[in-house]
């Protein structure tokens, strides 16, 4: 080959081979192979499952409710009563007579030593009858029975828990009326049989209550003598109608030891409801064959009875 020819083929091959380079730059860069498929009988991996977070701490659990504290006891009205041999005896009559219903019994209580005041209320209001006996107890010292006769049980009972309480060592009922708080002399009456002094009581244009004179005797005192009777009527002391509703606010029988003086043949309180009354309180019971007027007829068995009371309650 001639030199001339030689050097031609020299750089057509040149040219051909740069050609190349410049073919292979300008082709994309080769892609990775995708992963090769799972098997069929191969599971897939589970799906990655994001970590549970961490439990935060448990709140502490609530403290049980405190037990309801166990009720104090109820303390005695008005303080502890003074102590020793009982001194005192304040007597609070009922309604249709007055203070002087007790006089026969203070006779005997005196002979036995005792310091008697009979108060006379005006059995306008069992607010004012209250009133009136506790100016009585206001007036004394030292270790006090409270007894109260028909009507009066209602004033003893709202008494031994008043103002002059701590004097009060013990009551004594007589044929008397002893209602709980919240309770009158009505609705005890009520409770029992419709008695014969029921009907024989009148109301007059004031609302006030009188017995009927005509059978003052047979319904109320049937064991007095007439003569004594008649005097009783004509001294007889109404009471308003109104007292009778209303109803007491405190029973001093709750705090206060207790007797009960049963009239078997009363008319004009029950005596069914007399002992219901009685076992109802706790109270000591005694018994007389009287009419509802006791103190009166039974002067004697009367002052025993408050006696023995009164040695009792001493002792307690």
């Amino acid at each position: 080959m001639s030199p001339k020819r030689l050097l031609y083929a020299v750089l057509l091959g040149a040219c051909v081979a740069t050609t190349g380079v410049f073919a292979q730059t300008g082709q994309p860069a080769p892609q990775p192979a995708p992963a090769a498929a799972p098997a069929a009988d191969e599971a897939p991996p589970p799906p990655a499952v994001p970590a549970a977070p961490a439990p935060a701490a448990a709140e502490p659990a609530p403290p049980p409710p405190a037990a309801a504290p166990a009720p104090a006891p109820r303390p005695s009205a008005g303080g502890a009563p003074p102590s020793g041999p009982v001194r005192n005896i304040v007597l609070v009559h009922g309604a249709f007579v007055d203070g002087s219903s007790w006089n026969g019994v203070i006779e005997r209580l005196q002979k036995k030593g005792y310091h008697v005041v009979s108060v006379q209320i005006p059995l306008t209001s069992l607010a004012d009858d209250l009133a009136a006996t506790n100016r009585v107890l206001a007036q004394l010292s030292g270790p006090t029975v409270l007894v109260g006769h028909s009507w009066g049980g209602v004033v003893i009972t709202e008494a031994g828990s008043g103002p002059e309480a701590s004097k009060v060592v013990g009551l004594v009922y007589v044929s008397a009326i002893a209602p709980d708080v919240g309770e009158s002399a009505v609705d005890i009456l009520k409770r029992g049989p419709q008695m014969p002094a029921g009907s024989a009581m009148m109301k007059d244009s004031t609302g006030f209550l009188w017995l009927d004179p005509a059978r003052y005797h047979d319904d109320f005192a049937a064991d007095v003598p007439e003569s004594l009777t008649r005097v009783l009527v004509a001294a007889q002391q109404p009471i308003a109608a109104k007292a009778f509703e209303e109803h007491a606010t405190q029973a001093a029988w709750r705090y206060k030891p207790s007797f009960y003086l049963v009239t078997s043949r009363d008319r004009a309180v029950s005596p069914e409801i007399q002992r219901w009354m009685a076992h109802r309180i706790g109270a000591t019971i005694i018994e007389t064959p009287s009419s509802h007027l006791v103190p009166v007829a039974h002067a004697g068995a009367t002052a025993d009875a408050i006696d023995r009371a009164a040695k009792e309650f001493g002792k307690e």
